[in-house]
């Protein structure tokens, strides 16, 4: 047991000092209730430099600020909360403050360096806090935060460059462009991204979101189709999640017309491929409905990877994530690399079905 302002100064040091890692303060005193439900603390790094980020939840929605790394002010404002308790983790450990009505009780734990685990069922880190108020503002629930997180997991960010822009296609509800720029912004990385979709209503939300969020200069929305959108400027990397059917060769056919450095798609619903089989000669592979669509996803996107390759990118064809969280969770990712890649066998895939590949015709060509 010590006294409240000891165990305050306590909390203060260690928000203060190098290595803080996250910081949340909650609850109620037995003799004050703060202003807010809780409020949340951690290092971002942006254009002007380090700041911190504090994030406090009214219980309706969260308000974020940065802040200066340097402005105790701010820090000082906080602790005169009469939070019920304060949890600091940082490179050196754990402080945890829970107050009593006599004073607090203070609980230390130092950082532990945990030897490495070779089992295959060792849980995985999550890259973003699921208890992050983010989430809670985007009103992403437990399946969207893993479909996301698994998503953000395949970004080579040791690669990336210091500074870029990412544009998010068919970006919906964007729990994607979001979450995307949270994570790299808290890398360190000078990041924007914009967010595309058709729907005017989402622009409008998705960009309120983004004031409240205290994001607006660095996440921004269009509304527009993803096939004739002008986005300036041209981006490094662009994202389409589950965009459906052809809209992820628009998508893909994007991403070549500017010359993207990266692209992330994780295909949904390949409708078109599927339908044009049905409408072909009878086969084996494509006589019974659910075969049939098994096919047309496979095939799609074997065409699909083959003419990246064709248009000078180096392509992976992967499982982002477990089949459990999502029936839809096989991801392109590509990387440009200039060398452009012929493979006759792509021709004659697309010959022998009898189909005509929606990528093709975006790309203004006759098929591979």
């Amino acid at each position: 047991m010590t006294t409240l302002p000891e165990a305050l100064a306590e909390i203060r040091e260690a928000l203060l000092a190098p290595g803080l890692i996250h910081a949340e303060g909650r609850g109620r005193r037995s003799d004050a209730a703060p202003s807010v439900v809780k409020a949340t603390i951690r290092p971002v790094v942006l254009k002007s430099g380090p700041m911190l980020q504090i994030v406090t939840d009214d219980g309706q929605r969260p308000t974020t600020r940065n802040v200066p790394a340097s402005d105790l002010a701010e820090i000082d404002k906080l602790l005169d909360e009469p939070f019920g308790s304060w949890v600091v983790s940082s490179a050196s450990g754990t402080v945890n403050l829970q107050t009593t009505r006599k004073g607090a009780i203070i609980h230390r734990t130092p950082a532990q360096v945990k030897e490495r685990s070779l089992a295959h069922d060792e849980p995985k880190r999550h890259l973003l806090d699921p208890g992050d108020p983010l989430f809670a503002a985007v009103e992403a629930d437990a399946r969207k935060r893993r479909q996301v997180d698994a998503f953000l997991r395949q970004l080579a960010v040791d690669e990336l460059p210091r500074s870029l822009h990412i544009v998010d296609l068919g970006c919906g509800n964007a729990y994607l462009t979001f979450a995307a720029y949270s994570y790299l912004a808290g890398l360190g990385f000078d990041v924007h991204v914009t967010g595309v979709d058709v729907r005017e209503d989402q622009r409008r939300r998705n960009t309120e979101l983004a004031a409240r969020l205290g994001w607006s200069d660095r996440v921004r929305f269009i509304a527009g189709d993803i096939a004739s959108v002008e986005i300036e400027p041209l981006p490094e990397m662009v994202f389409a999640l589950h965009a459906c059917d052809t809209a992820t060769d628009d998508a893909l056919a994007r991403a070549i017309g500017w010359g993207a450095k990266w692209i992330l798609a994780a295909p949904c619903c390949h409708k078109d491929i599927s339908r044009q089989l049905r409408q072909g000669p009878k086969h084996l592979l494509t006589a019974h409905g659910i075969m049939r669509e098994r096919f047309a996803d496979v095939l799609t996107d074997v065409i699909r990877s083959g003419m990246l390759r064709e248009y000078g990118y180096d392509v992976e064809v992967l499982e982002f994530i477990d089949s459990r969280h999502t029936p839809r969770n096989a991801m392109i990712r590509a990387r440009r690399t200039g060398r452009r890649v012929t493979d006759p066998e792509l021709a004659e895939l697309v010959r022998e079905w009898g189909i005509k590949p929606a990528l093709a015709s975006r790309l203004g060509s006759e098929g591979p």
